[in-house]
Order: C-alpha cells, then sequence, then structure tokens
C-alpha cells in the first residue's frame, strides 16, 4: 500500500469519529510524536559521547 493509500484509508476511518475521539486520537498521536523526537535525540547525544570518547571507551575495553 502506497502512502497516498494509507492517508486515503485512514481518513475515511476519521470520518466516522467523534469529535470527542479525534481530540483524543490527536493527543496520543502529539505524544508519540514527542515520544520520537525525545528518542532520536538520546540517540544523537549517545552517538556524540561514544564518538567523542573513542579512544578512553577502547582503553577500557582492553
Amino acid at each position: 500500500m502506497s502512502n497516498e493509500d494509507l492517508k486515503y484509508e485512514i481518513t475515511k476511518v476519521l470520518e466516522s469519529f467523534s469529535e470527542g475521539a479525534l481530540k483524543e486520537l490527536l493527543a496520543f498521536l502529539k505524544e508519540l510524536e514527542q515520544k520520537n523526537q525525545d528518542v532520536l535525540e538520546q540517540q544523537s547525544l549517545l552517538k556524540k559521547i561514544l564518538s567523542e570518547d573513542k579512544d578512553l571507551l577502547q582503553k577500557l575495553a582492553q
């Protein structure tokens, strides 16, 4: 299924949701988006730490 097909199918389902359900879904999606951003930031920080401390980590591994 293409991206456009998925969006179309999601839109069809959302049309039957009540306003309250849509608000809850939006809040959930925003929370999920924030968690994904937090994970990406944590991964980036870990990668930075590992690259900056590569020599020290190699010495500790020996």
